[in-house]
């Protein structure tokens, strides 16, 4: 791994590292597997349960590189502009795929991932115009909402399977929960959606005042 710790003048920003590291890997291995993941969710209509388990478990290994490769990009100072934007296209890709595909076989309503992805890409875009002001890190609301929809999806992947090999009044009980858990994740989708355009507002307006490139702190290659 490259030091990348510069004794030159002061004022010289470090060079990026190369793009090529195991956090970028790891962000489009995720890209990769939605495919994966969308044909496993469908065949047979969602109604083929073996495929169905499968699905739960390539959708927890996508969401489980999402983790590893902020850890390791933060941890090793691998943060490059190639993955400040191929991660945030993996996550919604990955949650664009899962909610629709879930909506597709008629186990979520179509309303879900219309709220959520029309947040989501409105924020992506946001952030991508935003990009040559500052870098936004992701908020501690954001990273809740990543959390809550990720098990809501989880859950909802696993009813169907597990429906075959628990009692009725469990298999409700797992579906109350896990609609408690989504509508957790569409009201914090919405308000911190709702922030980050309030922060965005705010670091333009910085920006426009004539402070230069405003300044957000650490970037965070997780942008949510």
């Amino acid at each position: 791994m490259n030091d990348r710790s510069e004794n030159g003048a002061p004022g010289h920003a470090p060079a990026e590292p190369s793009p090529w590291n195991v956090p970028n890997a790891l962000t489009v291995l995720r890209i990769l597997l939605v495919p994966v993941f969308l044909v496993l969710l469908l065949a047979d209509g969602g109604q083929d349960m073996t495929m169905r388990w499968w699905a739960l478990v390539v959708f927890l290994l996508a969401m489980a590189t999402d983790k590893i490769d902020g850890d390791l990009a933060r941890k090793y100072n691998l943060i490059t502009n190639f993955g400040k934007i191929a991660d945030p296209i993996a996550d919604k890709s990955l949650m664009a795929a899962a909610l629709i595909g879930l909506a597709a076989i008629a186990e979520i309503p179509w309303w879900v991932p219309i709220i959520i992805l029309v947040r989501e890409l409105g924020i992506t875009v946001l952030r991508f115009f935003m990009i040559r002001i500052a870098v936004m890190p992701a908020s501690r609301g954001g990273k809740i909402k990543t959390v809550l929809q990720t098990v809501a999806i989880g859950l909802f992947l696993l009813l169907r399977p597990v429906a075959q090999i628990i009692p009725e009044g469990a298999t409700f009980a797992l579906l109350i929960l896990a609609w408690l858990i989504m509508v957790a994740a569409i009201v914090v989708t919405v308000v911190t959606g709702i922030d980050y355009c309030l922060q965005a507002a705010k670091l333009a307006k910085e920006s426009r005042g004539g402070n230069g490139t405003a300044e957000t702190g650490a970037s965070d290659p997780s942008p949510k």
